[in-house]
Parts: structure tokens; C-alpha cells; sequence
């Protein structure tokens, strides 16, 4: 098997043992991150109800603007916590649970997430 699909595999297996724990609710919904390469993505889901309630991405053109490299580095993850906090305050939530989504906790995620606290998320 080739180094990259086994990461992979990995990865997915992580992903679904963590979520099997990790739900979100109306009052605490989840906040999934996914990172590419060259991008980084961010959701709060409503897992009950199976809507995305907010999302942010390195992709919309205003963010992209704001960035001065690609959006696959620690500044763009930086931008897209702090955007998603700021959305997802207009929208009335205040606490969430955390999905890293199978990645480690550290770099890109890690960024996204501590952006996100300052902002006002809770989790």
C-alpha cells in the first residue's frame, strides 16, 4: 500500500473513533475542521437537525484578500478562526464541541482553534 493512502486510512479511522464521541446539539454544535493542502476549512454543524450553521473557508474571496500567501498556512487558519467566530456570534452561538476531524492537534488546526477561542467560541 503507498505511504499516502495508508496517512490516509489513517486518518479516517481516527476520525470515526473520535466520532463516535462527538456530537453536535442545538445548544453545543460541532466545529469540524478539514485542512487541504493548499486550504483550510471550517464548520459548526448541527448534528440533530444535519445543517451547517456557519462556515468559513480560506477559499472566500474576502478572507482570500486579507491573506498574503495561499490559504494552506498558519496565518490563513489564524484568519478563518477568527472569521468563524465572528459568524457564528451573529448567528447566537457562544459554545461549541471541537472535531479535529481525524488531524492532529497542532499547526493549521491547532491556530483555527485557539483563533476561534479568542474570538468567543467556548470549547
Amino acid at each position: 500500500m503507498k505511504p499516502i493512502v495508508k496517512k490516509l486510512l489513517r486518518r479516517l479511522r481516527r476520525k470515526r473513533r473520535v466520532r463516535k464521541s462527538v456530537t453536535g446539539t442545538p445548544q453545543r454544535p460541532r466545529l469540524t475542521v478539514f485542512r487541504s493542502h493548499t486550504n483550510i476549512y471550517a464548520q459548526i454543524i448541527d448534528d440533530t437537525a444535519r445543517r451547517t450553521l456557519v462556515a468559513a473557508s480560506s477559499m472566500e474571496k474576502p478572507l482570500r484578500e486579507r491573506l498574503s500567501r495561499k490559504g494552506g498556512n498558519k496565518a490563513a487558519a489564524t484568519v478563518v478562526g477568527t472569521e468563524l467566530a465572528v459568524k457564528a456570534a451573529k448567528v447566537g452561538i457562544k459554545k461549541v464541541v471541537f472535531d479535529r476531524n481525524g488531524f492532529p492537534y497542532h499547526g493549521r488546526v491547532r491556530e483555527l482553534a485557539e483563533a476561534a477561542r479568542k474570538g468567543g467560541l467556548e470549547f
